[in-house]
């Protein structure tokens, strides 16, 4: 979900009494969208939870955030983690601004965690393999 969508909704939700706490990559947003409490780690966009397959850093991020609950006390106060990518390559193609599609292209084949998924699918008839 976009930095921005999320900012909105944490006001909503901490205006109706329930606590928010915003994780994320995108500081300038942050900065514009003023959540209640928000935590920027500076990583590539998609990787606001950790470095993919990396568990330590995984835990060090998501823990280091939840401790905003308690240091983050005044209003659209932003916490930044210490945490640093191992390299900074990303940060050109972040910036570019050539237009270039860099996604990966899309696998329309439906994917199932477990086999006993695919069969209730196609026992329902909501998908046929073919």
């Amino acid at each position: 979900m976009c930095h921005q969508t999320v900012s909105l909704v944490a006001r909503h939700l901490e205006a109706n009494g329930i606590p928010t706490l915003c994780l994320g990559a995108a500081r300038d947003i942050f900065e514009a969208g003023r959540p209640p409490r928000a935590v920027f780690v500076d990583y590539p966009l998609g990787h606001s939870a950790g470095r993919a397959f990396d568990a330590q850093d995984q835990y060090d991020v998501v823990s280091a955030a939840l401790r905003g609950f308690a240091s983050l006390t005044t209003p659209g106060e932003l916490l930044t983690l210490p945490n640093r990518w191992p390299d900074d390559a990303w940060r050109a193609e972040a910036s570019s601004t050539e237009g270039k599609d860099t996604r990966q292209p899309r696998d329309e084949t439906p994917q199932f965690q477990f086999p006993a998924d695919r069969e209730a699918a196609i026992a329902s008839g909501a998908w046929a393999p073919g």
